[in-house]
């Protein structure tokens, strides 16, 4: 049976590693083209196509999948079966219709919850306790395809976006073993999504990143986990971008006397204590500007000086 597999980031490699291992026939592989990374730009090739390569499986980068170019040439490689991880692009009718059995796409949340890009980050983000992978037939709609599978998997509170990245694309890639059979057998019998329980996971925009300190301190918490490893959080000292990475909680309720939301209480080796809404905050690794990325035990020194200040201030335009 010959396999076209299509993704992009790291989470898509041990499914396309998988498929290979258990001797499927995976014929090409689709992914996105190189893009620029990092301050000095430099072109970088997706995590799947570098597999690719190391596994010499031919590699086609389109800059659109629906262009009539990329789709008479990914005709030529005659698949039976298109499998999709966190490819990037939605497929087009002449792509969907060409393999006999189908496109399936394997997605990091339980469906129908968390349609679209970001499902990982957004699911911590508003404080779920559980997600997933689901296994479904690709369909035009975003994520609306029938579901074949399903694995669930518990967020605790030690879980990041980069956890659970790690946790689901093994998930994943052990869904796909158990389902990719089953579908060739005709097995599985597919179900529809109850459509009006659909959520949405848009991807993430520099506004997600900001932080709202008038918010929880269990809702800032997951929104800065739910950020790392990739994007991080910030919020603004002194008129400048300071990055958060990594927090915890110290008290979900407790408000400081004469303190408003973004106040900072204290600074020690532990961490800067934040006052929020609802609580307080102990940021533990953070990134002042023109600063890498550091324990606040690094930048004690720095950090005694800004006790009593509020993060945002001056800047309530942007608030």
């Amino acid at each position: 049976m010959r396999i076209v597999f299509m993704g992009t980031p790291s989470f898509a490699v041990p499914s396309l590693h998988a498929l290979i291992d258990a001797g499927y026939e995976v014929v090409a592989v689709v992914t996105q083209p190189d893009r620029p990374k990092g301050r000095k730009k430099v072109m970088t090739p997706p995590p799947v196509k570098e597999a690719a390569l190391q596994l010499n499986i031919p590699v086609l980068q389109p800059e659109k999948l629906r262009s009539p170019e990329a789709v008479a040439e990914l005709a030529t490689y005659k698949p039976d079966l298109i499998v999709t991880a966190a490819y990037g692009q939605i497929l087009p009718k002449a792509v969907l219709d060409m393999p006999k059995y189908h496109c399936i796409n394997v997605h990091g949340s339980l469906l129908p919850k968390y349609r679209g890009g970001a499902p990982i980050q957004r699911s911590i983000i508003n404080g779920e306790t559980e997600t997933g992978v689901t296994i479904m037939y690709m369909a035009e709609g975003l994520d609306t395809g029938d579901m074949l599978s399903k694995v669930v998997l518990p967020i605790t509170d030690e879980d990041t976006a980069g956890t659970i990245f790690e946790k689901l694309s093994t998930l994943g890639a052990t869904l796909l073993l158990e389902t990719v059979p089953k579908l060739i057998s005709g097995e599985i019998k597919a179900v529809s999504q109850n459509h009006d329980e659909a959520t949405y996971a848009p991807n993430l925009t520099r506004e997600d990143e900001k932080i709202n300190w008038k918010k929880s301190a269990r809702d800032i918490f997951n929104q800065i986990r739910g950020l790392y490893p990739m994007a991080g959080s910030f919020t603004y000292l002194n008129g400048e971008v300071f990055k958060i990475w990594q927090s915890s909680i110290l008290d979900e309720k407790a408000i400081a006397q004469n303190s408003t939301a973004g106040t900072i209480l204290s600074a020690s080796n532990e961490g800067i204590v934040v006052q929020t809404g609802n609580g307080q905050l102990l940021l533990k690794t953070i990134q002042p500007a023109g600063k890498r990325m550091m324990p606040v035990s690094e930048w004690i020194q720095g950090a005694r000086a800004i006790v009593g200040r509020t993060f945002e201030e001056g800047l309530s335009d942007e608030s």
